[in-house]
């Protein structure tokens, strides 16, 4: 989507009551036609400046500050092939299945017009399964930017709606692990999930929600962190963040649902949530597939002793 604006230029001053907001929160709120990430592209490309001089999403303004936006029309996202190298956890003529690092985005977006997996993928199949979005050739699920794990796609068109309709018949089992702050009680949330009424741009546990379930269970606390698994029986959009948020336990280095005062304090170099395992049938096939992804080393640095390599808990627990 290309966006042109009839007033390119906007300078605002921060106000007491407005300090301690990321800057590209900051701006999403003050301009909500605008998407916080099409605020976070504006200050990458030096856009946004900040009493004059180019700024970090991150930074927060403080009072008496003085912002200059100069909007920008925003690329548009298009498809071409990317040579990024893929983790491929398994691979035959119908599907493919990768573990996804942290950071790479699924598909093309406004503020994430190349780089994604859709991109590396382009480059690395034949041929991908046509989909309703052009932008998302052999798409059948997400993972959230930051999180890590196993990642499913689809290279032929049958593959593809028989993976869609697994995951919405719920017939896709899937185990995530996370690093939680707090410690929140083993069972089955079920809690539906919506919009949040004052934020738009978030969700939460609303009563008008759509039904969202998930199972949780600790496998090791340490104050102030668990080492927790999740195995999400619905897909709503940040389900497990929400879920976690709604039981007093947000997943550390969660930045929009998380503690902002111990991310600062243990500065976790991401969302620290790993999509660890999925099983589900064949589309083609139907034989049964089981494929997990490693926990990535950022994960593993916050793991408990008792769950280090080396301990055997996959088999215990996992």
């Amino acid at each position: 989507m290309t966006l042109f604006l009839s007033e390119p230029q906007e300078i605002l001053f921060v106000e007491s009551s407005e300090t301690g907001i990321r800057i590209d929160k900051f701006l999403a709120e003050k301009f909500p036609t605008y998407s916080r990430s099409y605020f976070q592209y504006l200050i990458e490309q030096g856009a946004v400046l900040l009493n004059g001089s180019p700024i970090k999403k991150r930074i927060c303004p403080e009072e008496g500050d003085e912002i200059e936006i100069c909007f920008q029309a925003i690329p548009s996202p298009s498809l071409h092939p990317e040579p990024i190298p893929l983790n491929v956890l398994y691979e035959d003529e119908h599907i493919i299945a990768i573990n996804k690092p942290p950071g790479m985005v699924v598909h093309p977006a406004p503020g994430h017009p190349s780089g994604t997996f859709v991109n590396a993928l382009l480059a690395h199949c034949e041929q991908l399964a046509p989909s309703t979005d052009p932008l998302r050739p052999g798409i059948v699920h997400r993972l959230d930017k930051e999180t890590s794990g196993v990642l499913l796609a689809a290279k032929t068109l049958i593959a593809h709606q028989k993976l869609i309709e697994a995951f919405s018949q719920r017939k896709v089992l899937k185990t995530y692990l996370a690093i939680c702050i707090g410690r929140p009680p083993n069972g089955v949330v079920n809690a539906p999930i919506g919009r949040h009424p004052n934020n738009r741009k978030e969700m939460a546990v609303v009563p008008k929600g759509k039904e969202a379930i998930s199972d949780i269970q600790t496998l090791a606390f340490q104050d102030p962190l668990s080492f927790v698994m999740i195995r999400p029986k619905t897909g709503r959009t940040h389900q497990i963040r929400v879920h976690l948020k709604s039981l007093g336990s947000p997943i550390l280095g969660d930045p929009i649902y998380g503690s902002h005062r111990i991310n600062q304090a243990l500065a976790p170099p991401r969302l620290l949530l790993h999509a660890y395992r999925i099983i589900f049938d064949h589309p083609v096939t139907r034989s049964q597939i089981h494929l997990t992804a490693p926990i990535p080393d950022d994960l593993k640095g916050y793991l408990l002793p008792s769950c280090q390599p080396g301990v055997d808990f996959k088999e215990n627990v996992l």
